[in-house]
């Protein structure tokens, strides 16, 4: 894989990463929720109009672009087993941002996840 598709795929995966913890920032703002009849169009408001929720969205906007870019150069084979790079990003940026658990098992899970991702992309 040459250092150009790399760095597309690296690009979407960082967006997608991004793009999840904003979302969670968002919710965090608005809380728990679920949606009924009654409360589905201001629940809904409230969500849209949150600007962690609003730059998730754009964050998934511009992923969707740079990834058919990566997708034109890459096999999907390998391009699509490095989405798992986000897991690893996500886990440690939702540890660092928001207190999330980190435990043992889900430490190595991520070490699974580093070696796949390893091997995936030397073949």
């Amino acid at each position: 894989m040459n250092p150009t598709s790399f760095l597309l795929i690296l690009t979407g995966v960082l967006l997608n990463a991004a793009a999840q913890l904003l979302l969670k920032a968002g919710t965090n703002a608005v809380g728990a929720f679920s949606f009924t009849a009654g409360n589905i169009l201001p629940i809904g408001l409230k969500i849209a109009t949150q600007p962690p929720i609003m730059g998730g969205l754009a964050c998934y906007a511009v992923s969707v672009v740079v990834w058919i870019m990566a997708l034109s150069r890459v096999e999907v084979s390998i391009a699509y087993p490095m989405l798992s790079i986000g897991y690893v990003v996500n886990a440690v940026a939702a540890w660092y941002l928001f207190g999330e658990n980190l435990s043992v098992s889900r430490l190595i899970g991520i070490g699974i996840i580093i070696l796949g991702v390893y091997i995936v992309s030397r073949s």
